[in-house]
């Protein structure tokens, strides 16, 4: 269902679709959903192979231990080829992993721009093994704002304090190759209300120059 709604968007864009996925991490949202925290990395694997199957082959079809597709001739195929990008977020080595093995970029969050640069290096050279060309891998970093009149001075997180602080952000995000930013005003009070998350959405296209 995920990969035909998803294929779906992509033909009503006209194949401008990103999607980003992450494994979880809170506890409730699993209680909430029925499903189970345990080996929710190999569920993970497996989901995303089912993706490629549906995606880029007809009749699609894949037999693993947690997800069974039986031969299905499932239409229509993404704009895209072979389909969509897929951004992962990730923080551990096995996530970063599957970025490098199944995934076409990272999305991180929340991640001080020296951390990710060393992360992506990782990254890369876990693709490099696995005989893909890291070159062909993205970064776009959702960035969380957190918007403050004056500077923050100390335990400043990455996209939080003022605008030119924020600014900094932005180009150290590019210095490390990142071929773009998903910026999020909810976390600040601006983003409470329409007019105020245009504004914002706004002020961070400036700085983006």
């Amino acid at each position: 269902m995920l990969a035909r709604r998803l294929t779906t968007l992509d033909v009503l864009s006209g194949g401008r679709l990103r999607v980003g996925l992450g494994q979880g991490w809170s506890q409730d949202e699993f209680d909430a959903s029925g499903a189970s925290m345990k080996n929710r990395s190999r569920r993970g694997d497996e989901f995303l192979q089912v993706l490629h199957a549906i995606w880029k082959t007809d009749p699609a079809e894949f037999e693993g231990k947690y997800f069974r597709l039986p031969k299905s001739i499932i239409q229509p195929k993404p704009v895209q080829k072979p389909h969509p990008p897929i951004y992962l977020a990730a923080f551990s080595p096995r996530a970063l992993n599957r970025i490098a093995t199944l995934g076409d970029g990272w999305n991180p969050v929340a991640i001080p721009a020296d951390g990710m640069k060393q992360m992506w290096e990782g990254v890369k050279g876990m693709a490099k093994e696995a005989g893909r060309d890291p070159n062909e891998l993205e970064i776009v970093v959702r960035a969380n704002l957190t918007i403050t009149p004056e500077p923050i001075s100390e335990n400043r997180g990455i996209f939080s304090g003022s605008f030119g602080q924020i600014g900094d952000d932005i180009r150290a995000c590019r210095e490390i190759g990142a071929t773009g930013v998903h910026f999020d005003p909810v976390f600040s009070p601006e983003g409470a209300s329409v007019d105020g998350y245009l504004k914002v959405a706004e002020k961070m296209r400036e700085l983006a120059g």
